[in-house]
């Protein structure tokens, strides 16, 4: 098979381990699977463009390398964006329920994105033999054969982008679109959570990408909950000097929470912004920090300690309460000491907050 070409250099690698065991992760890699006669690609739950597209790109790394292999891609829990849903149904990615996938001595667990016993998963089962992710928050790696953990790049696609040219594997224009979109959706915030290795697989993939794929799955159409959530949060969007709150209320996919979030940090008034709802049962957080340094993962850890997980990166974090029966009456306390701890841990003095909106006018149909 006609191997791509290399991408171009794009800068000092700041990886600190030497050269020689970055160029040969993926030869360990394949090493650490080759006994191995079937492959199982987990991530988190409700898995995002990075994990979906890793997933894929570990996929074609084996099926390439190692043609015959069975290579199962799975999901825990739900497709929520409606991105995330575009991107799986155009590429297509075939997915399992990771619950009804049979896992036995003889399968090989690669966990994309994630790390186990983070609080991102349903249950943890099943033990990775690979771990490949770029998060901040720590996991529980005893066991794993193989470990690939890099915080300083952006995305997981990125990762598995340089295994694949490392292995000089053709990567066609749909797995490249993924690709693409994966690292994108990891590091098209300001300022970027992103490394120079990040932007030579943007590069590199660019040109090998389905310009009209990649549009479609940008641009899917929304459904009705969508705008009903984003009414709802800005009516209910508190500031607390340079926090603003947004309660989104009980939502029909999770994801939704964290685009509220990223609406809200783009106030110009704040530097750290606060989503929350309601689904299956808990209480979903999303945290934004505006500016590097934030250390967002870290905060929402220590805010929900004792309540619930929490973990992310830099600037952006996202967590998870359980919420006792009645939920109704359990929602205003847990919001409280969640306020609280967070106004304590940003420094910002406790007061009342006010609404970011006054009530809109409404106008009779035109």
């Amino acid at each position: 098979m006609t191997a791509d070409p290399q991408p171009p250099d794009s800068g000092p690698e700041p990886d600190p381990e030497p050269d020689l065991v970055r160029r040969n992760r993926s030869d360990r890699l394949l090493d650490v699977l080759a006994p191995f006669p079937r492959v199982v690609a987990v991530s988190h739950i409700n898995p995002d463009p990075d994990s979906l597209a890793s997933m894929l790109g570990i996929r074609a790394l084996i099926e390439s390398t190692q043609p015959g292999k069975p290579v199962i891609l799975t999901v825990d829990g739900m497709i929520a964006r409606s991105e995330n849903r575009a991107m799986v149904d155009l590429i297509p990615i075939p997915l399992q329920p990771v619950e009804s996938v049979n896992i036995d001595a003889g399968t090989a667990v690669v966990m994309v994105d994630t790390q186990p016993h983070t609080g991102r998963r349903y249950s943890e089962a099943a033990k990775p033999q690979v771990v490949i992710d770029h998060h901040e928050t720590g996991g529980v790696l005893e066991g794993a054969l193989f470990t690939d953990i890099r915080t300083h790049l952006g995305a997981t696609s990125t990762m598995v982008t340089g295994y694949l040219l490392e292995q000089r594997v053709m990567v066609p224009p749909a797995l490249a679109t993924a690709l693409l979109y994966g690292i994108e959706s990891e590091t098209t915030g300001y300022p970027r959570e992103s490394s120079s290795l990040d932007d030579g697989a943007l590069i590199w993939l660019f040109p090998r990408a389905d310009k009209d794929l990649l549009a479609r799955i940008r641009n899917p159409k929304l459904p009705q909950s969508h705008f009903a959530t984003f009414q709802n949060a800005l009516a209910n969007a508190f500031l607390y000097d340079k926090l603003i709150f947004g309660w989104c209320g009980e939502v029909v996919q999770p994801d939704i929470i964290a685009e509220i979030a990223d609406f809200f940090i783009r106030f110009d008034q704040v530097d750290w912004s606060l989503a929350a709802g309601v689904f299956d049962g808990q209480l979903k957080l999303s945290l934004r920090a505006s500016r590097l340094g934030g250390q967002a993962g870290d905060v929402l850890q220590a805010v929900v300690n004792g309540m619930g997980n929490a973990g992310g990166h830099d600037k952006r974090a996202g967590g998870a309460v359980p919420l006792p029966v009645p939920r109704d009456a359990s929602i205003g306390p847990a919001l409280r000491i969640i306020r609280h701890r967070l106004l304590e841990k940003l420094g910002i003095d406790e007061q009342h907050g006010r609404r970011l909106l006054c009530d809109c006018p409404v106008i009779p149909a035109p």
